[in-house]
């Protein structure tokens, strides 16, 4: 197989941006991205079914393009598999979300009603304010009538409860909207419907959280309960071939089982360096309480930071461009964040957890112990440089349009695969050091278990944290965030595996690049910076000097 493409890009160490053809699809790509932004802009009620509809059509009107788009160059080809594949996972996704938004309906049988007031507002047509009284009181008539049902006549799993709940609260964020336009402006409108649109917001709180607390379980006024929505094997198989990960959830798993078995075998060995024999967990205890006090966390962190840039220059790993080493930036993480986040968030500027002075005296114990200097040392270069501050810093600035086809593979998958790298090139400074990147290691390949197990229906949030307490020995307030993070909403399913999984990719083109001797380190983490974001199978292909055509499927089996 021949790398001469790319060899060849990158015979001065660094690679050049190819030049525009004709037949480039980067302005097709920015005009797309353009387009659905003026239609999220003007679409934005997310349970409407009119948005689905003009979104879908808007979606197949691009299938249509990408496909009669002649595409010559390698660039153009991959470009145009990439928007293909990007517009296919959108319309999967209106059609989940068509699904999803169905599971409550008998339990928010006003959605419509409520969808149709906002959407009319929005097309600005005038409303007649005493028949909007009259609709208003009727709403409120009706939400009063289902809440003595629930748990009796009306009754739901507890995510479907959950969803039902949220489907509340946003219809009454939307119908706050609808008032607050007219509200004062038109004075009949207010004069009409005034009274009963308080009455109504205030049915509709009550009811969101008698939904939560009879069907979900959930007391009111709880902002700490974790419910989640798991989307099943089949969503997963979806979500999967979009990746191009032609693995099962099950296969993944038994992959994070076998890296947790090399991870725990080398904390067994750090243990019996600090004289702790094979007692893993003993060694993970002495190294928690190595905190420092507070106060002096930000210079630990800034120290860590000089030190992992002038680890790779002084190998030659990879390309640091001075302005990069100098705009990172440090802020505090704030107590109310730290309870989805426990650990570091970064980019440019790098969010440090830690106590503050207000915080109950266990949970300052559970923030110092679990941001411990040998646990930090294997994140802040995760978070800045050669990590996700790097990442973006050259993501605006090589083949920016393709920011449009992110993936936690390649985002997460970049910053975790440097733990791999460093380890190998003994960044460690010793036992404790190892035992801290060992734990964000049994960390990354927890998440694969329990967020893959929690979605095919296996585990619930709670044992989720009991799982990562015992098999990784995180602190059970830091466990608690963890799983809350996954499962709030925020953030795709397969977001959490992303980190080992795509780790593993990039360590598999690794091998079969450098380790081989076809390109340097620094050529290799250049090359992958400079293509920007995409599955890292397609950035596979780049590499080797090939292109995907539209209908390709994944066949990449990068960990056996």
């Amino acid at each position: 197989m021949s790398f001469a493409p790319v060899v060849a890009l990158l015979a001065c160490g660094f690679p050049m941006a190819q030049t525009t053809s004709p037949t480039d699809l980067s302005a097709l790509c920015l005009e797309f991205a353009a387009d659905e932004g003026s239609l999220f802009r003007l679409h934005e009620l997310d349970l409407s079914t009119a948005r689905r509809d003009r979104l879908k059509a808007f979606y197949q009107t691009w299938k249509t393009r990408v496909a009669k788009t002649k595409a010559e160059s390698q660039d153009a080809k991959v470009d145009a598999f990439l928007l293909d594949n990007l517009l296919n996972k959108k319309i999967r996704q209106l059609d989940l979300d068509a699904i999803k938004q169905d599971q409550p309906k008998d339990l928010v049988p006003f959605l419509q009603t409520i969808l149709d007031l906002e959407e009319a507002r929005r097309k600005l047509d005038r409303p007649d304010p005493q028949k909007s009284a009259e609709t208003l009181a009727n709403l409120t008539k009706m939400v009063n009538e289902l809440k003595p049902q629930l748990g009796e006549k009306l009754k739901a799993s507890k995510t479907v409860a959950n969803q039902a709940a949220r489907q509340v609260r946003e219809l009454q964020q939307y119908l706050r909207d609808w008032f607050r336009f007219y509200n004062g402006y038109d004075p009949l409108f207010t004069w009409w419907t005034k009274e009963p649109y308080q009455a109504l917001d205030k049915s509709l709180g009550e009811y969101a959280d008698a939904i939560k607390e009879k069907l979900a379980g959930v007391k009111p006024g709880d902002d700490q309960a974790i419910v989640g929505n798991p989307i099943g094997r089949d969503a997963l198989m979806a979500e999967l071939q979009f990746e191009l990960i032609p693995y099962t959830p099950e296969e993944l798993i038994q992959i994070a089982e076998r890296e947790y078995a090399w991870c725990e075998k080398e904390a067994k060995r750090a243990a019996k360096d600090l004289g702790f024999k094979d007692d893993w967990r003993k060694a993970l205890e002495h190294v928690k309480n190595l905190y420092v006090a507070p106060g002096d966390q930000p210079k630990i962190i800034q120290d860590m930071a000089i030190e992992a840039i002038k680890f790779v220059e002084d190998r030659d790993l990879v390309t640091v461009p001075p302005l990069a080493k100098e705009t990172w930036r440090m802020g505090m993480m704030s107590p109310e964040r730290q309870k989805v986040s426990p650990f570091f968030l970064g980019g440019e500027q790098i969010l440090v957890s830690y106590p503050t002075d207000g915080m109950p005296h266990d949970l300052k114990l559970m923030s110092m112990r679990g941001n411990n200097p040998h646990f930090s040392r294997a994140t802040v270069q995760h978070e800045l440089i050669p990590g996700h501050h790097l990442q973006g810093f050259m993501l605006s600035r090589y083949r920016p349009y393709r920011e449009i086809f992110g993936t936690p593979f390649w985002i997460e998958g970049w910053a975790l695969y440097w733990e791999m790298l460093l380890w190998d090139q003994n960044f460690p400074r010793g036992a404790e050091d190892r035992v801290g990147m060992l734990f964000w290691r049994m960390h990354r390949c927890a998440r694969i278990i329990f967020s893959l197990k929690f979605h095919l229906g296996e585990m619930t949030p709670e044992e989720c944290i009991d799982f990562l307490v015992e098999k990784v020995g995180h602190e059970r307030a830091n466990a608690e965030g963890e799983v809350r993070r996954s499962f709030s909403g925020d953030y795709p399913p397969l977001y959490q595996l992303a980190y080992m999984i795509g780790g593993l990719q990039i360590r598999a083109l690794e091998t079969e690049l450098v380790k081989s001797k076809k390109m340097t380190y620094k050529q290799f983490h250049d090359a992958i910076l400079h293509q920007n974001q995409m599955p890292i199978e397609i950035l596979r292909l780049v590499l080797q000097g090939k292109s995907p055509d539209l209908g390709y499927r994944s066949i990449w089996r990068f960990a056996g």
